[in-house]
């Protein structure tokens, strides 16, 4: 979110909260029929949130039909599924991240075994949506996380040496 608000020159920490507080009900309550993101939807309106920040975590969950209009709610909603996918990609290569190209993850993306939780039509929907072409998008995705891979846990693993 932090990349793509740079990219755009909107506001970092106001996408970056975002991103920060979209799942935060997930963990305690994660049945979508009646848990997330409802009950973070209202912490966020008690704690007075912006009204675009609320209406970017209602719109990251399609069946709550809540449309995604401004450029923060695509953009949550385009880097969701597929952050989470590029990360499951990272942690079954020896060098993580690092190195990673578009054409590897849209590769696992046609194998349906593969993370089989990601919704892969979401991934495609979020491209759409937020008007982006689609390796360009990958790549600015797979970057920002490389930024962060020590802490996110996606760097090489198991002695594979990374190239200098």
């Amino acid at each position: 979110m932090r990349a793509y608000a740079r990219k755009w020159g909107d506001d970092e920490e106001l996408y970056a909260v975002t991103a920060l507080v979209h799942d935060l009900d997930y963990e305690r309550y994660p049945d979508l029929e009646t848990g997330h993101p409802r009950h973070a939807l209202e912490e966020l309106e008690e704690r007075g949130y912006p009204r675009e920040v609320i209406d970017a975590v209602a719109g990251h969950a399609d069946f709550l039909e809540v449309p995604r209009e401004t450029r923060m709610a695509k953009t949550l909603y385009a880097v969701d599924e597929l952050s989470g996918f590029i990360a499951a990609c990272a942690l079954v290569r020896p060098t993580g991240i690092e190195g990673m190209k578009p054409k590897s993850v849209k590769k696992k993306l046609k194998q349906p075994s593969f993370a089989a939780a990601v919704d892969r039509e979401q991934v495609q929907r979020g491209i759409e949506e937020l008007g982006v072409d689609p390796d360009e998008h990958m790549t600015l995705v797979i970057a920002a996380l490389a930024e962060h891979a020590d802490e996110l846990g996606l760097g090489p693993r198991g002695g594979a040496e990374s190239p200098a």
